[in-house]
């Protein structure tokens, strides 16, 4: 299928629709993409008929992640909310092995199938895979999204730590809320980009989080990992987080981050196993010394508030790791599924949601081939994997995390 190319005339006129992967920081990369002259959308619709869309237009042996999120797109394109002659659709490609690489290939063929081939698909990717004359991520751009990953990734740990114990309902959310319109017009005017401007925004955040009012709890600690898309978006994991909210939960979900430095690590994996370039190698490792002082100055900003769990350092949890399968193991999650659940058993959340997708057979293999070894090694954690399908039943996959909860809490008392 021909790449239909995004022109800059699009760029003035078209509505360029996202799915919704990463909710927090989805706020503050939507308002990126329009500072630069791009109206992007980011989609929330969920429910039986986004499924029921991707299901009609795509093969329904499909990664259940490709199901919700081109779902979304192709339902966006027919439920009348927008004219389809004046949209793009955009997805996010890594260029490994995993099915999302192919995304783009399949969003093209369903479009052809629906009469929609005049529908331009951007693929998003660092490496630059395909090209357009009116859409380019130029590195000032590139810059403000990598700050809003790292930006979102704190508002996210925070959020998870303070909402289940604040006294007033919705301060949490009014920290939140003030830091995305914060940030967004420091990055209207180029603002909160140098490391001086980081470690004072990064410092600032972690006092209005700590001023919030809580009071302590017993909370049940779960950890949350798994394929990357069901891990952070509430339609692919039907409202995971609110569901927990509601059963006496706190819960910690690994940044977006860490997913990133995962993609560096692994250049020097492959080329230790398959060779290669060294200039490839050392631009791997510069990228991940880069995140991994980035990822110091998070954790540096913490500090001060001990009551705050501050997360595993990557180059820990690479060590880590290791004592359970090999780094060469890297397709979908790959080792990085067994070295987050790690981290989240020793930092105190020993019970374990394993959010698994249909079709995603690399999390599939990893996720539920490691248990043993993990179990092992970790006598008390309390690993459950929950399969996320198109077929499968809400209640059934709550019932079974109430049954996890159930056993943490037993376990509780006994201790």
């Amino acid at each position: 299928m021909a790449n239909l190319d995004f022109t800059k005339e699009m760029k003035k006129e078209y509505t360029i629709l996202a799915p919704d992967i990463f909710p927090t920081h989805m706020e503050l990369l939507s308002e990126i993409f329009r500072m630069y002259g791009y109206n992007l959308a980011v989609l929330k619709y969920e429910g039986k008929k986004v499924i029921d869309t991707g299901l009609k237009y795509l093969h329904n042996d499909m990664c259940y992640p490709a199901i919700c999120s081109i779902g979304q797109q192709l339902y966006a394109l027919t439920c009348g909310d927008f004219d389809p002659h004046k949209c793009a659709l955009i997805q996010f490609q890594t260029g490994g092995g995993c099915r999302a690489s192919n995304y783009i290939w399949l969003l093209r063929k369903a479009l052809k199938n629906m009469g929609m081939d005049y529908v331009p698909v951007i693929s998003l990717s660092l490496t630059g895979i395909e090209k357009y004359s009116g859409f380019k991520m130029t590195l000032p751009m590139l810059l403000k999204a990598v700050m809003a990953l790292v930006y979102g990734d704190m508002l996210l740990l925070l959020k998870n730590q303070t909402a289940p114990y604040e006294v007033n309902k919705g301060d949490t959310r009014q920290v939140v809320d003030k830091w995305i319109k914060e940030l967004t017009d420091q990055f209207r005017h180029n603002k909160g980009l140098s490391i001086k401007s980081l470690k004072k925004n990064l410092c600032a955040i972690a006092q209005d989080f700590h001023n919030i009012k809580r009071e302590k709890r017993n909370k049940t600690k779960v950890g949350i990992v798994g394929e990357i898309y069901v891990k952070y978006s509430s339609f692919g994991n039907n409202g995971l987080e609110k569901f927990l909210d509601t059963q006496d939960c706190e819960y910690m979900l690994p940044g977006v981050l860490g997913f990133f430095q995962y993609c560096f690590a692994n250049i020097e994996t492959d080329h230790k196993y398959y060779g290669g370039s060294k200039i490839v190698r050392l631009g791997g490792q510069i990228a991940e010394s880069v995140a991994a002082k980035v990822e110091k100055y998070m954790y540096d900003a913490l500090a001060p508030y001990p009551e705050f769990v501050v997360p595993a350092s990557f180059a820990s949890k690479k060590k880590e790791v290791e004592k359970v399968i090999d780094r060469g193991v890297k397709m979908g999650e790959g080792w990085l599924l067994p070295a987050e659940i790690i981290e989240l058993i020793e930092l105190g959340y020993s019970n374990i949601i394993c959010a698994q997708p249909f079709g995603c057979l690399p999390n599939h293999i990893v996720g539920k081939g490691v248990i043993r070894t993990l179990r092992e090694l970790y006598p008390d954690a309390n690993i459950f994997p929950i399969d996320y399908d198109a077929g499968a039943s809400k209640v059934n996959q709550e019932n079974r995390i109430k049954l996890m909860l159930s056993v943490a809490r037993e376990e509780a008392v006994t201790k």
